[in-house]
């Protein structure tokens, strides 16, 4: 079979959707590569910083992995601006979507959220709200997010901070996205950990 033999979904056989379901999973495979493919073409992206947006990417996951941070925690900091090119205006809810099967809650929460958590340092200037963050106070993420945003999104925009490559992080996004889907065992709902790790940090700068 090279197509499948219906022109409206509701006509498929189970010989189409089980041809269907092999091509899918085969595609799924290559997510990680298309996202590292997507990361680089952040370069294209908003401009006006004195980093790309691909460098802020790469940036951000590079203080993440030095602060002894979890493999969820740096593949979340490095994509958490892989909606800039394609959904301007969401684009943390963007790149919390794709993060969500994979990573712990936690991370994708803190993704999904960090455009209103960052408001707090420029939102006085563009007549927004700089408390918009406060809509979550209560949340038992609130404090992971505040700190993802001051110490690993906020803070990496610097043209003279030593970043890692993105073969570097490459590894590490193949790893997260061959995980099963929303397996429990990583979505951990309700779960918190820690962003750092002062002892795999001191290794991992030494």
């Amino acid at each position: 079979m090279d197509k499948v033999s219906f022109t409206q979904m509701k006509d498929g056989t189970k010989e189409d959707y089980d041809f269907l379901t092999e091509h899918e999973t085969d595609y799924a495979s290559g997510t990680a590569d298309r996202l590292l493919k997507a990361l680089v073409e952040l370069d294209e992206s908003l401009s006006g910083y004195q980093v790309t947006r691909l460098g802020h990417s790469l940036q951000s996951a590079t203080r993440a992995w030095r602060d002894g941070a979890d493999i969820d925690w740096v593949v979340s900091a490095l994509l958490h601006d892989i909606g800039d090119i394609y959904a301007p205006y969401n684009h943390d809810e963007y790149a919390a979507t794709i993060l969500r099967p994979f990573v712990r809650e936690q991370c994708a929460w803190c993704v999904q959220t960090h455009g209103d958590f960052q408001m707090i340092y420029y939102g006085e200037h563009v007549g927004a709200d700089p408390h918009k963050r406060d809509v979550y106070k209560g949340h038992p993420y609130f404090d992971d997010c505040a700190a993802f945003c001051e110490n690993w999104d906020q803070a990496s925009f610097d043209p003279d901070y030593p970043t890692e490559p993105i073969t570097f992080f490459a590894p590490m996004v193949r790893e997260v996205f061959a995980r099963a889907p929303y397996d429990p065992s990583h979505v951990q709902p309700g779960q918190r950990s820690p962003l750092y790790d002062a002892a795999l940090a001191a290794e991992r700068r030494a």
